[in-house]
């Protein structure tokens, strides 16, 4: 289907009201009559996302601005998220998302230097709807591994945001709203961002994963996400197995596999004592690595320096 019979299809598929509003906005954004009343400035993360509210009342979002906030790296070009979207989302899309994609607004509003024209954004629902899809695309298997990344973004914004629209319906239900502090939603979301990027943060820095691979003589490839499954257990022995007595079989309890044989133990740890206690204990065995010649030599080092906790009082007794 060549796109303008797809376009035809679409159109076809929304109601007249639906028709009816996206050929207003388009119009109004072909002769730019859209102006921004407001602009304000989004926290997510460490992504600061530019963000405003029109004359009509819709609240948009620029393209650019979600392409950054799925976690894209900052150097990729201004039509990676198109391309992420034309080759993977369009079947999770609904016809009217698609149609908001294909009709950016055009507004102008007032910048530091006097009025900025001919900016361009999407309603922020489109932002949303983007991320739903990326995480159905996910479960059925739409996404490649590099793509993983976009997911547990989508997956942390929509839940982040969840909660903190929860609590923004709460508080207009109560007429809290008029009294509460105009950046409490944003310090909200920043305490619910703190702790669903915590449980992703990158543990295990790409060297440990380096040194295993030449110690095995394995061929190492940084961009190739899937490893061995051994890898996980050599993972669980050099670092779980030695840090605390017991941990290992606890973490195992509250974290079982996931539907694909997957788990991350580090996400349980708490950010007070556990993750600085790994971290410090993950750079020592990355020295053990980097100073052995062979897997069976890293070994003996580690199993001197670190015993396997639960068997150093049978060493002692034996002793």
């Amino acid at each position: 289907m060549n796109k303008q019979a797809g376009g035809i299809a679409r159109a076809k598929s929304l109601t007249p009201e639906q028709r009816s509003e996206i050929a207003k906005r388009g119009a109004m954004a072909r002769w730019g009559k859209f102006k921004a009343t407001h602009t304000g400035e989004l926290n997510i993360g460490d992504i600061t996302l530019l963000c405003h509210v029109l004359e009509t009342g819709e609240r948009v979002i620029s393209g650019n601005a979600i392409q950054k906030s799925l976690g894209f790296p900052k150097s990729a070009s201004g039509t990676t998220l198109k391309k992420f979207i034309d080759s993977r989302l369009l079947p999770y899309l609904s016809d009217e998302t698609k149609e908001k994609l294909s009709n950016p607004m055009s507004f102008s509003r007032v910048g530091v230097g006097g009025a900025v024209p001919e900016t361009h954004g999407y309603d922020a629902s489109v932002l949303i709807d983007i991320c739903n899809a990326i995480i159905l695309a996910e479960r059925n298997g739409g996404l490649t591994p590099g793509q993983k990344r976009q997911a547990q973004f989508a997956d942390i914004i929509i839940r982040s945001v969840a909660k903190v629209g929860l609590v923004a319906l709460i508080d207009e239900a109560t007429g809290y709203q008029e009294i509460r502090d105009k950046k409490a939603l944003q310090a909200i979301l920043d305490k619910y961002l703190a702790k669903e990027l915590a449980a992703w943060a990158k543990r295990f820095p790409d060297e440990f994963y380096q040194e295993i691979f030449r110690l095995k003589g394995w061929d190492f490839n940084l961009e190739k996400v899937a490893r061995p499954g051994v890898v996980g257990r050599y993972t669980i022995d050099l670092v779980y197995e030695r840090l605390a007595p017991g941990l290992l079989e606890e973490l195992e309890q509250l974290n079982p596999k996931n539907d694909k044989g997957y788990r991350k133990h580090h996400q349980w740890l708490s950010s007070d004592v556990g993750h600085p206690a790994l971290s410090q204990h993950i750079h020592a065995i990355i020295g053990f690595m980097r100073i052995s010649d062979n897997w069976e030599q890293l070994i003996g080092f580690v199993d001197r320096a670190y015993p396997k906790k639960g068997t150093q009082i049978e060493l002692i007794f034996e002793d």
